[in-house]
């Protein structure tokens, strides 16, 4: 099993900064992408970056150029970087990790960090 701890939530205002962080723990071995996703209320949990082991990025259109997402290996951390924050990145932001096993994949999660974004 692997543990997903989020951190760095919080409120702030719009145009402000946050950075997520989100340690893996436990069985860590084969985690290859991890990533962020959040939801805010009413809506669907949306993709908003993934990072693989390689360092390759993906990001959602409505975050690109304001978000950054990187990962420590050697701490088994990822992060997201939030700048010039808008009202409409409000959303519980959720963390996770694909790990290979080696007969197939499995999805972790973690439980959740809230980012509001006043105006």
């Amino acid at each position: 099993q692997v543990q997903l701890v989020e951190s760095g939530g919080g409120l702030v205002q719009a145009g402000g900064s946050l950075r997520l962080s989100c340690a893996a723990s436990g069985s860590i071995f084969g985690i290859n992408a991890m990533g962020w996703y959040r939801q805010a209320p009413g809506k669907q949990r949306e993709l908003v970056a993934a990072i693989t082991s390689g360092g390759s990025t993906n990001y959602a259109g409505s975050v690109r150029g304001r978000f950054t997402i990187s990962r420590d290996n050697a701490k088994n951390t990822v992060y997201l970087q939030m700048n010039s924050l808008k009202p409409e990145d409000t959303a519980v932001y959720y963390c996770n990790a694909i790990q290979d096993y080696g007969l197939g994949y499995r999805s972790y999660w973690g439980q959740g960090t809230q980012v509001t974004v006043s105006s």
